[in-house]
């Protein structure tokens, strides 16, 4: 009876944490203070610049709270500047985008990697080409083409290629989730009657959950902070997105400030805070893509 416990507990894996020392622990607890406030300082210049006026901007008060809480200044970017519209077109065009690349990389890595069909790797190769093509390189061919399709100034103007150019990621994180689902699942579908789409919307979709939040994220972080196409393919106010309008917005008010920050928070902080809400979900994605079996 001994000899086994003794046995039992030479093989005992359990991992017990060293004991550190706790002047060490006090020193990487402030280095990771200093590290955390280098990261957060950023943010609140950019939130109390946008409530300062000029005297406080350029000389008086530069990085402190404001004297005077000018909160005038967002409502200013949202009307003269005309920051609501922008705000709005930026949704639009972001949301159209993310869900026509994530069904479409949904529905070609299924076609990909679960359906055997003599062109499936070269299609494959032929969708990871576009991680190769920097998106400056093709900017004048696009707008060739949308200009002799008379597809200027439109929403979809923006929505098709910034679609087209998030395709070939979200393929590749697509397919680092989907190999690993057991095709023994497609085989018992088949046997119960599913057939393809059926399959593809009964058992795939639902585990491939993990995989939309990285897809979202990527996806709006792209389409969200693009100004290269906005600016040049769109020329009328109605469709602007927001990295053009603040660029419009500086130079018809280089002499108020205020207006331009609150314009710079209005942009910025929601892509913070969907970073906040779908950080433990991109979390989880990574750990299920990594992890095999």
């Amino acid at each position: 009876m001994n000899d086994k416990k003794i046995k039992a507990a030479d093989f005992d894996t359990t991992y017990v944490p060293k004991k550190s020392n706790p002047v060490v622990k006090v020193i990487i607890m402030i280095l990771l203070i200093i590290w955390a406030g280098i990261n957060i300082f950023p943010i609140y210049f950019m939130f109390t610049f946008s409530l300062k006026s000029n005297e406080e901007i350029f000389g008086l008060n530069v990085a402190g709270l404001p004297r005077d809480w000018i909160w005038s200044n967002y409502s200013r970017a949202m009307g003269t500047g005309n920051m609501g519209l922008y705000f709005l077109n930026s949704i639009i065009v972001t949301g159209a985008s993310i869900l026509i690349s994530l069904i479409a990389a949904m529905m070609a890595t299924y076609a990909i990697t679960r359906i055997k069909w003599r062109g499936n790797k070269l299609t494959n190769a032929f969708f990871m080409l576009g991680l190769t093509i920097p998106i400056q390189a093709s900017i004048v061919p696009v707008y060739v083409v949308l200009s002799r399709l008379h597809w200027l100034n439109k929403y979809s103007t923006l929505i098709i290629p910034y679609s087209a150019f998030a395709l070939a990621m979200a393929i590749l994180i697509c397919t680092g989730f989907m190999v690993e689902i057991p095709f023994d699942l497609d085989e018992a579908a088949r046997i119960d009657g599913c057939g393809l789409w059926r399959t593809f919307f009964r058992i795939i979709i639902p585990l491939m959950k993990p995989a939309y939040a990285t897809i979202g994220i990527y996806s709006f972080l792209q389409c969200w902070n693009e100004f290269m196409f906005a600016n040049v393919f769109i020329s009328d106010s109605k469709h602007r997105t927001m990295p053009v309008g603040i660029q419009q917005l500086s130079g018809s008010y280089t002499t108020d400030w205020g207006p331009i920050g609150a314009a710079l928070v209005i942009a910025t902080f929601p892509t913070l805070l969907i970073y906040v809400f779908l950080s433990r979900r991109i979390q989880e994605s990574f750990i299920a893509g990594a992890v095999k079996g």
